[in-house]
């Protein structure tokens, strides 16, 4: 999974990415319209598999894992410093926009004024174009094919972007569109911005960390995407700050976080987000050898979650000996469970749900 960070300059987008990745990533106060993108993978913090490995004390503990993506700021009405960002990131599965909510005047804002609401809105709108954009030349692509005679790609795209420039015309994200799968397939190849999931993080002070203000500023934000109709994820972060927290030892990262007072970075809750936002769930596998998350779509049937693992496993399935991780840690052993009933045999279509505990019998 990929995710793409984005937002204005200066908002504190490579701050977030250094502390996601654990990288060192120069950040500077003056707009860059260049480079190349940095891209980082990240381990999804996930209790349940910290504690299966606690059991069963494996030689190898995997994580599931996304992929960021940073690269330069939106700008607002710069079109071709805009098509060179969605360039980069287009391919994300779903984006988080980086919103700046802190005051420093060594670091000027590309609008000339802090305001978070006002950012959201901004780049919201920069999205919008340039789906417009998009939709219009391939409108204007498909009418200059017909008048040639040539049949379009499909006989369906036309009716689909028909429905995107409705919305994109009266601003809205396609996120918030209600779309058919035809429709997706249809359009799929141009790769609009506006219909990935969206994330805000907003970039607060450390001061403001758990305040009154912060929690003010959140249900604004929220508020605004509801009166639009709209669906985002919203939440409070100091990047600073999670960038220092990434940078201490475990038991010292802990101390600080208690002093905080917060029971874990924001960074893992804005990973969690990632991951759930485009529909991921995981599944384990364990074993004195390894204890593995793996990473399926949520509905996907044991048959799927068994070609994750190998092709050979889901060519030769028998059945999925499955257990709840809730189950499990209430029996507290596999044998356990099996003694208790709460060990099942799934067949093929069997829908894998989030925490499954999973053994593949197959033959081949």
């Amino acid at each position: 999974m990929k995710i793409g960070i984005t937002g204005l300059s200066n908002s504190g987008k490579t701050t977030v990415f250094n502390a996601l990745t654990g990288q060192n990533i120069e950040t500077t106060a003056y707009a860059n319209s260049a480079g190349e993108p940095n891209m980082g993978m990240v381990k999804v913090p996930d209790s349940r598999i910290d504690t299966l490995s606690g059991i069963f004390k494996p030689k190898k503990t995997v994580h599931s894992t996304v992929q960021y993506i940073d690269y330069i700021g939106l700008t607002k009405g710069d079109m071709k410093q805009n098509k060179l960002v969605f360039e980069f990131i287009k391919d994300a599965d779903a984006l988080v926009h980086v919103v700046r909510a802190f005051q420093d005047d060594a670091v000027p804002h590309p609008l000339e004024k802090v305001a978070p609401l006002s950012d959201i809105a901004t780049v919201e709108t920069e999205l919008i174009f340039g789906d417009l954009e998009l939709v219009e030349r391939r409108l204007s692509g498909i009418e200059t094919s017909i008048k040639k005679g040539k049949k379009p790609a499909t006989d369906h795209e036309e009716k689909a972007l028909r429905k995107c420039i409705a919305a994109l015309e009266a601003e809205k994200a396609l996120r918030d569109v209600e779309f058919t799968a035809e429709d997706i397939a249809a359009t799929r190849h141009l790769q609009f911005m506006s219909i990935k999931p969206m994330i805000v993080a907003l970039n607060i002070h450390e001061k403001d960390i758990g305040g009154e203000a912060t929690a003010a500023l959140i249900k604004e934000a929220e508020e605004y995407f509801r009166a639009k109709g709209s669906s985002a994820t919203v939440l409070a972060m100091s990047g600073k700050v999670e960038m220092e927290i990434a940078e201490l030892p475990a038991e010292e990262a802990a101390e600080f976080l208690k002093d905080l007072g917060i029971e874990e970075p924001a960074l893992n809750r804005l990973i969690r987000h990632s991951y759930e936002s485009v529909g991921l769930i995981s599944f384990f596998t364990v074993g004195e050898d390894e204890v593995r998350a793996w990473t399926i779509d949520r509905g996907d049937s044991a048959l799927e979650a068994a070609g994750k693992i190998h092709s050979d496993i889901q060519r030769g399935f028998i059945r999925a000996e499955t257990v709840s991780y809730e189950d499990f840690m209430e029996a507290g052993t596999l044998a356990a469970c099996r003694d208790k009933g709460t060990m099942r045999l799934e067949g093929k279509t069997y829908e894998v749900r989030d925490g499954d505990i999973i053994n593949f019998r197959f033959n081949v």
